[in-house]
């Protein structure tokens, strides 16, 4: 029986060349490719990191950047509006100033702005006359300030809110310190806001004085040409201001990011130690930043220079776990794909992240920026005036609650169409287009110098005189304009009615006073006629009686005499009344005068009166004629002494009197030196309507034969016709006093010339 074969074992395959070294060679180039991804990984996940933290401290820093010079455009648009309102003058009440801040609502709207002020210019040699003006609004301890004298000077007439800090500003000159006196120029000079450099505000205290910068805008009077700059210097009325604090100006500008960004603000283009204008709170000395960025700010006219440097707060968010995590990771050859995959969607994770967080801030930016524009819609909405705007082609971008309520046209109707076709009449439109090219090219023309009064159409076609205040608005295409608008028809019509009043009462005063001329001419005459007809009775019974008895001719020829003496006398007065006497003037040392007068004014005012008089030392001469001086004083001590009833006094005074314009006791008189010789009793005085005819001729309140009617007469027309004044002042009850003003001689008495005495 055959053997079944054997099976035959299996053969044993032999291992390949390198079958033991694959694995670990796999593994070795999986862990250097491994480890070059790794590195490679971990050097991009750093450069990313630092990447990103650069992109948010650039846009951090282009944030504050835009934060700051908007806020600074807003401001000037705030005292734009102040400029606005006063229409080309700073004379206007403290009580309207503070009305218009107060509608303003600064301290809820605009942080920042330490007060809203209006610098006046004082005209030259009105430096104390404006200082008594505001003393007597209730300012005694009012004064323009650094003293000392100066070409010019000016003051902080007002400034709102008008307390506190802010005291210190009332009257100080600004344009005596250099720094502000630039700025103030600059915008004198150019018609814009100019910033100044760096200043300490007259608000600081003195031991924690903070940097900071004032705002100018120019007020140019109104109807003054200021198109030139010689025009704008001539035009200047003063200047509406705003100081800023830098730290208070400062203040929130970053928002919830102020942590992450320092910032260094120096006045002028090279930055310096001495000129560092404001510094982030909680700034180390020392330290280097890892990012920095310096931008050059012009602000109104003058540079900023702004360094920002990243803080330790913003370079802590720079992310230094990934990078460390992609080195470890890369290590686990088993884990590298699932680590790449990671690195990829944790990498796009948070670049979306990064993406959402740039938009939400940038959204957040637009809306401080829209609530900006709220709140300058809400002032422009509330404001006194129409407010209407356009950009460069003339289209009307802007349009206030007034304009609809002057013109007519609804927001809705009048934005986006032409100022021309809507406000324009129609005879007045081609060249009021040609003009507003113009201006679009070169942002000024005729009406930017000052209000100006024009015609404009409602939108049913009828017209109004309005007053327009024109500011020019820089554009990308050119100039835009903003304009307030008032309505003057009623004051118009006021100044209409008001001219037809004074016409009316110009021409009743006219009348009264011919009235007046005849009645006083009347009485003259009248009076004229009885005292002579008395003389001519008296000349023509002794004429008879001479006739009839020759004995006694030299009695009645005496008589006769007399009575011509009398007429002379009468004429004499009457002359002297209407300024016509002969007068011999000399140069009268009038305390002498009432020296040697004294024993015959004592006689004059009797026993049961006193008679006192007080010289003031270095009396001043006067020209005048001595006799006719004595015959006034005599007549008036005479006059007070019949209006004394019992016992009582009369007092003679003597005072020098340099009288100008604000202190003439008439509007007739001239300004000048006077010699005041006043005589004052403590008689029973004068009704109002007696001391109105106390200088009529003929006119008198005594009793029949005790007076003639001409002494105050005949004294008014000799002090008048000597070139002096003379002045009534009583009470019924309490005395008169009558004052006489000569003008001074400068000249001496000459030796051996005596006055006349009695």
């Amino acid at each position: 029986m055959q053997r079944p074969p054997r099976p035959s074992a299996p053969r044993r395959r032999m291992p390949s060349p390198g079958t033991g070294l694959t694995p670990l060679l796999l593994a070795a180039l999986a862990f250097a490719i491994t480890a070059l991804l790794t590195l490679g990984a971990y050097n991009s996940a750093r450069h990313v990191a630092q990447a990103n933290l650069q992109n948010t401290f650039e846009y951090r820093s282009r944030d504050a950047h835009l934060a700051l010079v908007r806020r600074m455009a807003v401001y000037e648009e705030v005292l734009r509006g102040v400029q606005g309102y006063l229409r080309g003058s700073v004379n206007i009440s403290r009580k309207e100033f503070a009305d218009y801040f107060s509608v303003l609502r600064l301290d809820e709207s605009f942080p920042g702005i330490e007060a809203l002020g209006i610098a006046s210019i004082i005209p030259p040699g009105q430096l104390e006359r404006h200082e008594q003006a505001v003393r007597r609004e209730g300012y005694a301890s009012y004064t323009v300030h650094p003293p000392g004298p100066r070409p010019v000077y000016t003051s902080v007439t007002h400034i709102e809110p008008f307390n506190g800090r802010n005291l210190r500003a009332f009257g100080f000159d600004m344009f005596s310190e250099p720094v502000r006196r630039a700025a103030m120029e600059a915008a004198r000079d150019t018609g814009q806001a100019a910033v100044t450099g760096k200043v300490v505000l007259v608000q600081e205290s003195g031991w924690d004085n903070k940097p900071g910068v004032l705002m100018y805008l120019p007020v140019y009077r109104a109807g003054l040409p200021a198109q030139t700059v010689e025009q704008r210097r001539a035009a200047i009325f003063g200047w509406v201001y705003s100081p800023f604090r830098m730290n208070d100006l400062m203040r929130g500008l970053l928002g919830e990011h102020s942590g992450e960004v320092e910032l260094r603000i120096y006045d002028g283009a090279q930055p310096g130690a001495e000129d560092l204008l404001y510094l982030s709170p909680g700034t180390a000395p020392g330290r280097r930043p890892m990012f920095q960025r310096t931008d050059v700010i012009e602000m109104r006219g003058r540079p900023w220079t702004v360094v920002f440097s990243s803080t330790p707060a913003l370079e802590a968010q720079r992310d230094t776990v990934r990078p460390l995590v992609i080195g470890l990771t890369g290590i686990g050859v088993g884990f590298l794909l699932g680590v790449v995959v990671w690195l990829l969607a944790s990498e796009r994770g948070r670049a979306l992240k990064l993406a959402e967080k740039m938009t939400l801030e940038l959204r957040q930016s637009y809306i401080r920026i829209e609530a900006e524009q709220r709140r300058m819609r809400v002032i422009l909405q509330n404001a006194y005036d129409a407010f209407v705007a356009s950009d460069a082609k003339g289209r009307i971008t802007d349009w206030n609650i007034k304009a609809t309520q002057l013109f007519g046209w609804t927001e809705r109707e009048a934005l986006g169409r032409p100022i021309s076709d809507l406000l324009v009449p129609p005879d007045q439109r081609e060249r009021h287009v040609r003009g507003f090219r113009r201006f679009a090219n070169c942002g000024s023309g005729p009406v930017m110098s000052a209000p100006t009064e024009v015609t404009a159409q409602r939108n049913d076609g009828s017209l109004v005189q309005v007053e327009v205040a024109v500011a020019a608005l820089p554009t990308p295409d050119g100039y835009g304009a903003s304009a307030f608008v008032r309505d003057i028809t009623p004051r118009k019509e006021a100044e209409e009615r008001e001219r037809q009043r004074q016409q009316r009462l110009d021409e009743t005063r006219e009348a009264l006073q011919r009235a007046q001329k005849l009645e006083a001419v009347g009485k003259l005459t009248g009076g004229v006629a009885h005292d002579f007809n008395n003389l001519l009775h008296i000349i023509s019974a002794n004429v008879q009686l001479v006739l009839r008895s020759p004995n006694k001719q030299q009695q009645r020829l005496q008589s006769i005499l007399d009575a011509v003496e009398r007429g002379s006398k009468l004429s004499a007065q009457l002359l002297a009344f209407a300024r016509r006497q002969p007068l011999h003037p000399q140069v009268v040392d009038t305390a002498r005068l009432i020296e040697r007068m004294d024993s015959l004014l004592h006689r004059a005012a009797g026993e049961g009166v006193e008679l006192r008089h007080t010289v003031q030392p270095g009396l001043w001469n006067t020209l005048v004629d001595p006799n006719q001086l004595e015959n006034v004083l005599l007549n008036l001590v005479i006059n007070a002494r019949d209006a004394i009833e019992g016992r009582g006094s009369i007092t003679i005074a003597l005072s020098n009197a340099d009288l100008d314009g604000d202190a003439l006791p008439d509007p007739e008189m001239a300004p000048g030196q006077y010699v005041l010789a006043t005589v004052s009793d403590t008689g029973r005085g004068m009704a109002p309507e007696v001391m109105e005819r106390a200088f009529e001729p003929f006119f008198t309140t005594k009793p029949e034969g005790k007076g003639t009617g001409l002494g105050l007469s005949m004294a008014h027309g000799f002090v008048k016709q000597s070139g002096g004044h003379i002045q009534l002042a009583s009470e019924v009850g309490r005395g008169t006093t009558v004052s006489i003003y000569l003008p001074r001689c400068l000249r001496e008495i000459a030796e051996g010339v005596m006055t006349p005495g009695r």
